[in-house]
């Protein structure tokens, strides 16, 4: 599924951002100007992060930014920015965040099956190599949907 939802726009190499809140804003951008999400949907995470602190930083230099489906999410969609400095979140072990990946469902099925194939990617630690040295858009894609050939074989 993820190979299906992740557009070339959708993936940002070696951005600059001055502030975490700047990471999240860059990092959906793409979803704004494809009419994935409204500015309702940035602004609730924003406002999330403000009040409880950085939920979307899930596990070392890895944030997640995403909102429930209610709050602007009009379809499917994930994306990949490595930032070209790490910022910092406010998370104590998981800081400074250097890659984000946006993630916008609209319903809680698809909303699930991505966090899950994501969460697969995430715990390869050739994955975790590969992000921090890839150099373009296909070569990400490519990743992807090698990754998901193999996993459908196992």
């Amino acid at each position: 599924m993820l190979s299906k939802v992740i557009k070339d726009e959708y993936i940002q190499l070696d951005v600059q951002a001055n502030n975490f809140e700047e990471a999240i804003r860059k990092a959906l951008q793409p979803f704004l100007e494809a009419d994935v999400v409204t500015e309702k949907y940035v602004e609730t995470i924003l406002k999330i992060y403000e009040e409880t602190g950085p939920y979307i930083v899930i596990t070392e230099n890895i944030a997640l930014p995403h909102a429930t489906v209610e709050s602007g999410a009009k379809d499917v969609a994930i994306g990949f920015m490595r930032l070209k400095t790490p910022v910092t979140s406010g998370h104590r072990t998981n800081d400074p965040v250097k890659y984000l990946f946006p993630l916008s469902a609209k319903n809680n099925q698809a909303h699930i099956e991505l966090l899950s194939e994501l969460a697969n990617l995430l715990g390869n630690p050739d994955f975790l190599k590969f992000i921090k040295v890839v150099s373009s858009r296909e070569e990400f894609k490519n990743y992807i949907e090698k990754a998901e050939g193999e996993n459908k074989h196992e």
